[in-house]
């Protein structure tokens, strides 16, 4: 038996997603995708929306990782006791 259908099983029938409910949940996620959002009006795969849902999600990750980088360089050259300092560190945390 599969570990889906063993999670199912023990958190029984009221937790089970309807084919209704992940076509509202994939249509929400087009409208939050920035290269879906434009696509309202045509159709567009499921598989496409999480495809790109998840292409999103790693982009942020790396402009994250990229800002925070910035930050700690911006921070290891100003002075520690500033009060910029200060606003750098509390944008790190």
């Amino acid at each position: 038996m599969s570990s889906r259908r063993s999670r199912s099983r023990q958190s029984g029938a009221s937790a089970e997603i309807t084919d209704a409910q992940i076509t509202d949940l994939v249509t929400k996620l087009q409208q939050l995708i920035p290269e879906l959002r434009s696509r309202r009006s045509d159709k567009v795969s499921s598989a496409k929306v999480l495809q790109e849902t998840c292409n999103y999600i790693k982009n942020l990750h790396r402009e994250v990782d990229d800002l925070s980088d910035r930050l700690s360089q911006l921070l290891a050259n100003t002075d520690s006791n500033s009060a910029q300092a200060a606003i750098i560190r509390s944008l790190l945390m």
